[in-house]
């Protein structure tokens, strides 16, 4: 054999021992140009049955992908960084994180969720911070409303996002503000038309029968998330289930006298020992909500996220994985939850210590899970009706909207990777 045919065979013999076999998504604050579109690779892995890794506290939560041509050109088009490993490199970082001395994890994605957004028809993308944020990253869903949720067509779906819903039948408590509104009038209209169509005499009745669904759909197994009021009406829905709290402007007819005392606690998902607020023209359901109890002005609010073992609580891991953890504040109507109102069995994920508030709670509900978040839109700080919507193209590596991300995609996990 020649020289020349022994050089180009050696040459080739060792490009193929330090061929690439993996992609790294890095999700560091340095590394990644989008942090946000890198989830919807992810997915888009997943959808396409590749296998895929999420690296638990290993650079804020990188995901490592098999290495195809596709996947990387996949990553071009979208602007999102990566980084080819050896099989070496790959093998050298999953043994730094399998270390016992390191808090981090390996959790393995089998399976693109199948995900639904419960959502009047008509509202625009920029209308939720959850649809927002998928269409951006590209992860497909479905959005659905009361008819399928009262079809039981949830068993079609691993995820739900509630959409700023009021489960209490009070049209968002938009009555002090916005009663003559021409919007306000067409969608009190149109609420109790869908109520009577799905056999029902008042929105109230209706929308509890929607939460009980949505209920069960967790008990049974499912994944639900929750932002700004469709947390804490959902629960004051389950908790006043036989008892009507709303006022004649809502219902047409006069609040359960002190029903107060019939609120039942022990129905609801994350809140205890609230008290209602009975006033119709208060832009609040309860005091669950800090909003007009913070004194935190706008360029001091932040929260911070909890420090779970990755190795021992992999899903407040997974569902805290970030490039920081420190995440700016931001309001809504239901800004953040008042910590003394929230059960025990409940994860505080956010915090704000000094103000005594949680933003980002989780917790377990039968064989399903829920998380609930406070505020509106983690890029606009105090999002009013009307307000021009976010362009996430100016956001990429948002904090506040990578915690979203994270939940949607806590179903692909495999389950025996977790230990809690």
């Amino acid at each position: 054999m020649s020289f020349k045919k022994v050089l180009l065979l050696s040459l080739f013999l060792l490009s193929s021992m330090v061929r690439a076999n993996f992609i790294l998504l890095p999700m560091d604050e340095t590394s990644q140009k989008n942090h946000l579109k890198a989830y919807g690779i992810t997915y888009w892995c997943l959808d396409k049955k590749y296998k895929a890794s999420w690296l638990l506290n290993y650079r804020g939560g990188s995901f490592l992908l098999p290495d195809a041509p596709e996947i990387r050109k996949e990553c071009q088009i979208r602007g999102v960084s990566f980084e080819v490993l050896s099989d070496g490199d790959a093998n050298q970082i999953l043994n730094e994180i399998a270390s016992p001395s390191q808090n981090m994890e390996t959790v393995v994605l089998e399976k693109a969720p199948k995900i639904a957004v419960y959502t009047p028809k008509g509202k625009q993308p920029w209308d939720d911070a959850v649809t927002m944020v998928l269409t951006y990253a590209e992860i497909p869903f479905t959005p659905i409303y009361d008819e399928e949720v009262l079809s039981d067509q949830l068993i079609l779906y691993d995820w739900l996002h509630l959409h700023h819903e009021d489960f209490t039948g009070q049209y968002g408590k938009f009555y002090g503000a916005y009663r003559n509104s021409p919007w306000y009038i067409e969608d009190k209209k149109n609420a109790e038309a869908l109520a009577v169509k799905l056999g029902y005499s008042k929105v109230s009745q209706e929308k509890l029968a929607v939460a009980k669904k949505i209920r069960d759909f967790v008990i049974g197994g499912g994944f639900m998330f929750a932002m700004c009021s469709a947390t804490d009406s959902f629960d004051i829905a389950l908790s006043a289930e036989g008892v009507d709290i709303c006022e004649p402007m809502f219902d047409g007819d006069d609040s359960t006298p002190n029903y107060q005392s019939h609120i039942d606690y022990t129905k609801t998902f994350a809140f205890k020992d609230f008290i209602l607020d009975r006033r119709p023209d208060h832009y609040e359901f309860s005091d669950i909500d800090m909003t007009e109890k913070r004194k935190i002005p706008m360029e001091k609010d932040y929260f911070s996220l909890m420090d779970f073992s990755a190795k021992w609580d992999v899903i407040p891991s997974m569902l805290c994985q970030n490039h920081t953890s420190l995440v700016k504040g931001f309001m809504g109507q239901t800004t953040a939850f008042d910590r003394s109102l929230i059960k025990s069995n409940v994860l505080v994920l956010g915090e704000n210590e000094l103000n005594e508030e949680a933003r980002y709670i989780h917790g377990q509900k039968g064989k399903g899970f829920f998380t609930f978040y406070g505020g509106h839109d983690p890029e606009d700080y105090q999002h009013r009706v009307g307000d021009e919507p976010t362009v996430l193209d100016l956001h990429p590596n948002s904090p506040g909207f990578r915690l979203i991300l994270n939940n949607v995609l806590f179903p692909a996990a495999k389950k025996k990777k977790q230990k809690t």
